[in-house]
């Protein structure tokens, strides 16, 4: 049967069904009946455009929702523009009046969409819908979806970015998740439940569904989340109830020759929001340029990096990844489609840039800025103290203390100083620093060599000789590519993580530095693992104004701190290490650091703004209230999230795992 038009269908009527397509009619305009299915009922888009690459080609009009209201397709009312309809205008009233506004809808709720309803939402969209089913489900027998070989596989890739990417709900901190369906050999005896993932997910091929998806949930009160790989660290592309739009598929890679703007003229990149670094990295290599993305390999760069601000390897010579940025596209909680840049949208403009992740729309893709090929040369070593070595415990902090001394003046050349430093074992056992990689872009090696003899030769007046590892390549993608950063390892389910922004000032006062550099000792011989970052996040000049974290613009030395504990111990002995980081390490590091890396923070941060926005956290929430004022949008540690909380949590610890409510 050919697809009906939908100036044709009338009435979609039939009962909750055990799929989510079956046990529907259409009612035709000439009396027939027929199945409602994907078959029959055209997704809800107009064409705007015949650039069948471009996600923006399919959009949801006025048009298509006046037509469908005039022939009263059933509950259209709940994917129609804010304000655009009497009936969506009702059920916004009605719920508003009602007990229910306190809390996003819950499955189980009166409230909740039917399964009728999401199957009239799988049909709009053109089939997208994806009902959740956990990753791990295939481990489990009782799950109904059991595959051994499956699971093995999972297993074996479990700690590998790709595998949760390629999951429509899957997230790379299943702490968040609330481990409620954790993939394991022999687990016949366990049963598996979503936890904290969302119900359904919406696979995104083009801007109509955003919009449908964005629509449904601002008029149902359905819980809203956006994701792209899951690359998270604080539980925000995941929640218990929640419809979450999934962006990874939109991969478009457009090279741009040259774009002009008011304060730029040259080549870009036109990036769909599922591009990831490495496809980035990729196609900046294949046109000879050098494009600005993450260290990681699966972080998506026009979804949260680049919201959070992004650092990257080449901030410190051409600034962060909000830097990059020359428009956006961006569907608004009203499920508008709009393009902001410096002329349009301005405010809206430098929100996005830098005002974090699942808070003012759902970016569908961006232009960014990109620049000529560059010489990298840098170098990797390790250090290793402790028994078995000739490095003692005193040796090995006098060493890193002499390194981090010569931070601002190492920052003030461009430099990106990666490394770890991780206890080896118990109290005694020594430590492991690993830098990887250290480099300076455009620098020469001969050029670079001499930067850091100083402090070589300091380090061998006091006894420690290191091998260096040199390299040098014309490009940043070998750099990247071969061997010189490192892979990360994800899925960590019983970490947590929080992290700080040291601003060059410290440096200016010896009392205050010592005192500094003694607090970051002090928590690493507690047990904590130390990343840390010599990197400075400036502006470039002539950059437009962004919501990127004041703190990263004077920071010279960014570090991550954190601790896991064993799986199975009692809840008391996690509660003592999640309160150790938040408020015993944290707090010794807060005095010389009031920022952070919202990106890559402590989700129980206290001042979550101050901390993670510096001092743009006040015209954020003022644009917050004005483009959502419904919090359509909300996120752990977002702007306003406090107005919200995920109930039945600890108070150490907020998991996604329940109703989100009214705080």
């Amino acid at each position: 049967m050919a697809v009906l038009s939908l100036r044709r269908v009338l009435l979609l009527v039939g009962a909750a069904a055990s799929s989510l397509v079956s046990a529907q009619t259409i009612v035709t305009e000439d009396g027939n009946v027929v199945a409602a299915d994907e078959a029959t009922v055209a997704p809800a888009a107009s064409v705007i455009d015949n650039a069948a690459s471009d996600p923006a080609a399919l959009q949801l009009t006025d048009a298509v929702i006046a037509n469908l209201t005039e022939l009263q397709l059933s509950n259209i009312s709940l994917f129609a523009f804010k304000s655009d309809s009497t009936v969506a205008r009702a059920l916004s009233s009605a719920r508003s009046s009602s007990s229910a506004a306190t809390c996003k809808v819950f499955p189980g709720d009166a409230a909740y969409p039917s399964r009728l309803i999401w199957a009239v939402l799988d049909l709009l969209t053109g089939g997208a819908l994806i009902e959740t089913v956990p990753i791990g489900a295939v481990c489990y027998p009782k799950s109904g979806v059991y595959n051994a070989t499956k699971c093995a596989d999972i297993l074996a890739h479990w700690t590998e970015s790709d595998t949760h990417a390629a999951d429509p709900t899957s997230v790379m901190s299943p702490l968040f998740q609330g481990e409620t369906c954790m993939p394991a050999a022999g687990a016949s005896n366990a049963s598996c439940t979503l936890g904290g993932f969302p119900s359904y997910a919406v696979r995104i091929a083009n801007v109509a569904q955003v919009q449908l998806a964005v629509n449904f949930a601002r008029n149902s009160g359905v819980r809203l989340v956006v994701k792209n790989t899951g690359h998270d660290f604080l539980g925000k592309s995941c929640g218990a109830g929640a419809l979450s739009i999934w962006t990874h598929h939109l991969k478009t890679i457009e090279f741009v020759k040259s774009v002009k703007t008011p304060t730029y003229e040259g080549p870009a990149f036109r990036l769909g929001a599922g591009v990831e670094v490495h496809e980035l990295y990729l196609a900046a290599n294949k046109y000879n340029v050098t494009a600005v993305g993450g260290e990681c390999r699966g972080v998506g760069v026009a979804g949260g990096y680049t919201a959070g601000g992004g650092h990257s390897p080449l901030s410190s010579k051409i600034g962060m990844g909000a830097d990059q940025v020359l428009s956006i596209d961006v569907v608004l909680p009203n499920g508008r489609f709009v393009t902001a840049d410096e002329s349009n949208q301005a405010d809206l403009f430098w929100a996005l840039r830098g005002g974090g992740g699942g808070t003012f729309g759902v970016v569908t893709g961006m232009t960014v800025k990109v620049h000529p090929q560059m010489h990298f040369s840098g170098v990797n070593f390790n250090v290793v103290s402790g028994p078995g070595t000739n490095v003692s415990e005193a040796l090995f902090w006098k060493a890193a203390y002499a390194y981090w001394r010569k931070m601002p003046e190492y920052a003030d050349k461009g430099t990106y100083g990666y490394s770890t430093i991780f206890p080896r074992g118990a109290p005694g056992s020594g430590y492991s620093w690993s830098m990887l990689p250290w480099l300076v872009p455009g620098m020469a090696l001969a050029d670079f060599k001499a930067m850091v003899a100083p402090l070589f030769a300091e380090w061998k007046a006091l006894g420690l000789e290191v091998t260096p590892l040199w390299f040098e390549y014309d490009n940043f993608y070998d750099t990247w590519s071969k061997g010189n950063f490192p892979l990360e390892g994800v899925a960590n389910s019983n970490l947590r993580t929080g992290s700080r922004l040291f601003p060059a000032s410290v440096w200016k006062d010896s009392t205050k530095l010592a005192a500094l550099l003694d607090a970051i000792k002090s928590i690493v011989v507690e047990g904590s693992a130390l990343i840390q970052y010599n990197i400075n996040g400036k502006a470039p000049a002539g950059t437009p104004a962004s919501a990127t974290n004041t703190h990263w613009r004077d920071a010279v030395w960014y570090t991550i701190i954190g601790s896991a504990w064993s799986a199975g111990v009692p809840e008391a002995e996690v509660k003592a290490v999640n309160v150790k980081i938040t408020d015993d390490w944290m707090g010794r590091l807060r005095p010389f650091g009031p920022g952070g890396y919202g990106n890559e923070g402590d989700v129980m941060e206290p001042d979550f703004g101050g901390a993670f926005f510096g001092t743009n956290y006040d015209l954020l929430l003022k644009i917050k209230r004005s483009v959502d004022p419904d919090d359509v949008f909300w996120a752990p540690t977002a702007v306003g999230s406090d107005r919200w909380q995920v109930s039945g949590q600890r108070d150490w610890l907020t998991l996604q795992t329940g109703k989100l409510c009214k705080a």
